[in-house]
């Protein structure tokens, strides 16, 4: 196929059928409907807690539905389907790996953040360990990084496809995705984020799993997929005498060489345990979720149901990029830069367009509607997931100490306020990110996590273990081993992997894969925070009530010092007739009329608290968890 012809035929793939508008249109028409009962119901709970935690009232499969939604985004319709067109099924293991962490997230990390009585990660930081900066440190940080790796990667995945699709420029689709998922966001916080999650769970799984039959039927079944995939060569290949395009001889084993392969087994299944703790047990996004639960046991019932559902992943997303490029692999394994930029405006190459180039040339219309609603609602669940925990943290932990008597109205107008914010510096990001994220989406994001995450994960797990560990220990070990991470970082945005066939002459330390670097982070990180938390003064025992493992089932809550209590009292203001109709129409409450009794607060703190567990449901969920980690080993073990 000539190179004009690979560019004229998929460049004429922009086209939607009216059926797959209709589609499109009925799908925005169910999701405004359940956004709108959603606002409505969270209005019947217009403070802090509904907006940020939907009022504790979530049951087991809606948080279950919305930490898979919540991480089953555009990277992985774009970027493990790229993934696993270009190296085979190796990016899964990061899929399957987490599992036992989903599981850990609610049986060690929520007992202890729901005793503590926090909103937040970074609030939970100033409980535990005292003071301030680091609470502002984390807060700070967090922000950036939802701009740099989750908005922005959104934003770029959802982009590819629609472009695909519409013929739409990238800053039009993108910006008409978060503008969309922005206004759910804003109308009605977590509740209408949880239950427009639940739906898109389903769209988004019924939408992929057609997907994958019909792709498995293009090539005559499951039991052909190995031997055609690893016979996907692409013309320049196999006419030019070069190895570039060729499949990778172990692209379908899971567990990799540790030297030479791009999922070194050492780092996946070791060094990554820490990326892991951090993203799944202490990132604001997957614990709010979490923290919204009626109680323990539906906290551990929405983990259960998210790792079940992790577990399809393979079906999903790795099958349908594999037979992408067995169907197209001139296009999607494109080795030759002139002809990869003249396919998808990226010299380094195609595999990003996997996933949308094969629902475009062998779904019919409808159905290909279908998939494009599926898309939209993986990009608007993970990007209101995000403006929710951004927003979160912003008024929880930024805003309120600045605005100590903040009245709830004002919090809730802040929290829509920085919503905008994030949109607008977001689509500021977008073409750094496309030049710095290469071939696979993919690797790119899961660097980026390995560059972060481990610092604050030894933070999380010393304060939930060692009492002994230091507010000192925690901020100085954090920078010490992040400035590392950020350094590689740097450097790799600075000098990025030469094109196949070109040698590396790179740096040494650009060389060691990131996985192996987030392992040298972790340990930086807690020799550091040992060494300081034994030369400096331990926090009082009064002060560690109910903040760590040990601690969680204490009965009085912590002594907290008038610095760093941010809680101070409200000064409650009557608000005019005018002022009140305004608030109302926002979904602001009138807190002017709350009037609640010492009891009723002291019930709604013991509410929010509560870890207490039925026997009965705690002894079924604990035998859950323990066939959801067997199944998870078998399955790894089979694809090793």
């Amino acid at each position: 196929m000539a190179d004009s012809e690979v560019c004229t035929k998929l460049s004429s793939t922009g086209y939607l059928h009216w059926a797959d508008i209709l589609t499109i249109v009925a799908y925005f028409v169910v999701v405004l409907i359940v956004g709108i009962f959603a606002t409505f119901r969270a209005s019947r709970k217009n403070d802090a807690s509904g907006y940020f935690l939907a009022g504790k009232s979530m049951s087991f499969f809606p948080i279950g539905a919305s930490i898979f939604a919540s991480n089953i985004g555009a990277p992985l319709f774009v970027g493990l389907s790229g993934t696993a067109a270009a190296s085979g099924i190796g990016g899964l293991i990061y899929e399957w790996h987490c599992i036992p962490f989903i599981l850990m997230l609610a049986w060690v990390f929520i007992p202890v953040f729901t005793s503590s009585g926090v909103f937040t990660m970074p609030e939970y930081l100033q409980k535990r360990y005292g003071g301030t900066r680091l609470r502002i440190y984390l807060s700070v940080l967090s922000i950036v990084l939802y701009i740099i790796t989750k908005i922005s990667v959104e934003m770029y995945a959802g982009a590819v496809f629609v472009q695909m699709l519409l013929g739409w420029s990238m800053y039009a689709s993108g910006t008409l995705v978060l503008v969309f998922s922005a206004a759910f966001t804003m109308s009605g916080g977590l509740t209408a984020v949880m239950f427009t999650d639940t739906l898109q769970t389903i769209v988004l799984t019924a939408g992929a799993l057609v997907l994958t039959f019909k792709s498995l039927t293009e090539i005559g079944g499951y039991e052909y997929l190995q031997p055609k995939y690893m016979e996907a060569i692409p013309n320049t290949t196999r006419h030019g005498n070069s190895s570039c395009g060729l499949p990778r001889q172990d692209s379908f084993s899971l567990l990799r060489d540790p030297l030479n392969s791009d999922y070194p087994w050492p780092g996946t299944l070791i060094f990554n345990i820490p990326c892991d703790i951090w993203f799944w047990c202490s990132d604001q996004i997957m614990v709010q979720r979490s923290l919204a639960a009626k109680n323990l046991s539906h906290a551990k019932g929405g983990s259960i149901v998210a790792g079940y559902l992790k577990i399809f992943v393979f079906f999903l997303f790795v099958v349908p990029g594999m037979v992408a490029r067995i169907l197209y692999p001139d296009e999607v394994a494109c080795a030759d830069p002139a002809i990869c930029e003249c396919i998808c405006d990226n010299p380094a190459g195609c595999s990003n367009i996997a996933y949308p180039l094969l629902v475009l040339r062998i779904l019919s219309p409808g159905l290909r509607g279908l998939m494009l609603a599926a898309l939209f609602a993986a990009v608007m669940s993970t990007l209101t997931s995000v403006f929710n925990s951004a927003s979160s943290i912003f008024t929880m932990d930024l805003w309120r100490r600045f605005r100590k008597n903040a009245r709830e109205w004002e919090l809730l107008l802040v929290g829509r306020l920085v919503v905008l914010v994030l949109v607008g510096l977001s689509i500021i990001w977008i073409p750094i990110m496309q030049a710095a994220q290469g071939d696979q989406l993919w690797q790119y994001w899961q660097g980026m996590m390995s560059a972060v995450g481990p610092p604050w994960a030894m933070v999380f797990i010393m304060g939930f273990f060692w009492k002994r560990t230091t507010e000192q220990a925690a901020f100085y070990g954090t920078l010490a081993g992040q400035a590392l991470g950020f350094a590689r970082l740097f450097m790799s945005f600075a000098y990025p992997a030469p094109p196949c066939g070109t040698p590396d002459n790179r740096f040494y330390f650009l060389k060691i894969h990131f996985l192996y670097v987030a392992a040298i982070e972790t340990a930086v990180t807690g020799i550091c925070m040992i060494l300081i938390s034994l030369k400096t003064q331990p926090r009082p025992t009064s002060k560690l009530r109910r903040v760590t493992w040990w601690t969680r089932n204490d009965e009085d809550m912590q002594d907290i010092s008038h610095d760093e209590n941010d809680d101070t009292q409200q000064t409650v203001k009557e608000h005019s007739e005018c002022t009140r109709r305004v608030m109302v129409c926002c979904g602001m409450p009138d807190d002017s009329q709350i009037r609640r009794s010492p009891e009723e607060i002291k019930a709604i703190q013991d509410k929010m608290t509560s870890i207490k567990e039925s026997r009965r449901w705690k002894t079924f969920l604990d035998i859950n968890g323990i066939i959801l980690l067997t199944v998870t080993a078998f399955i790894i073990g089979y694809y090793r």
